[in-house]
């Protein structure tokens, strides 16, 4: 059977033809018409792949459902949304989604996105990185590659995959500058483009709140003005 994915939006129409889409290719779709329900059918649906989440609904807001969804799994999250502000996307992925699609979308954009989604989180749970398996060390961080585990001051850190990869990737070039376009095109494996930088930034900003005692001062990630980001 195909990845199990979970389509939480209040139209029926949006639903529907998601359904129909998703069901061409294979998947496995759950409907869900508010944030309430879909974070109870989570509940008994663990093998949840993806969940693709609007915004704007009645009741409990996707973003606040995402809060919620955050503390039940790790599966990633696909806004997909009819806000196009920036700052609703900066905020999409700060609190925890992977990816984000505005309203009206191209079917096969979606549908690149969802299997563009499933191969990184299938890889991750696989925990087949491709990295090093030598552990990478930086004063009381330690990050395994042959576990995927990250360690800080002894205590482990839940980082999802695209956090994951960005923090191997700075950690295992220590000393070097990326750039946020050399971080995404190398990190989610698409061309740059204007607003590829506010998901380099939001990725950072989660990871410093995650590996720093004070993200507005990190020691671990810095920030290079001008230039990117790089761990010394």
């Amino acid at each position: 059977m195909g990845a199990m994915i979970m389509i939480v939006d209040d139209s029926k129409d949006i639903r529907e033809v998601v359904e129909v889409l998703l069901g061409s290719e294979g998947y496995q779709v759950i409907p869900a018409d508010s944030g309430e329900m879909a974070l109870n059918l989570l509940k008994t649906h663990q093998a949840i792949d993806l969940i693709i989440l609007d915004i704007m609904m009645p009741g409990k807001s996707g973003f606040e459902t995402c809060r919620e969804i955050r503390e039940m799994t790790t599966a990633p999250v696909l806004f997909l949304s009819a806000k196009t502000h920036i700052e609703d996307k900066e905020t999409g992925l700060t609190i925890g989604g992977d990816d984000y699609l505005s309203k009206p979308f191209s079917p096969v954009e979606l549908v690149a996105r969802v299997k563009a989604l499933l191969r990184r989180y299938a890889i991750y749970q696989g925990k087949d990185h491709n990295f090093s398996s030598d552990v990478i060390r930086i004063r009381e961080l330690s990050i395994h590659p042959s576990s995927g585990e990250v360690i800080l001051s002894d205590e482990p850190i839940s980082l999802r995959y695209m956090e994951y990869r960005l923090l191997v990737q700075l950690a295992s070039h220590r000393g070097k500058i990326f750039s946020a376009q050399e971080l995404y095109e190398t990190i989610w494996e698409e061309p740059f483009l204007p607003l590829s930088n506010n998901t380099v930034v939001a990725h950072i900003k989660n990871l410093r709140q995650k590996i720093e005692k004070d993200p507005k001062n990190p020691k671990y990630i810095l920030t290079v003005w001008g230039r990117g980001y790089q761990i010394v």
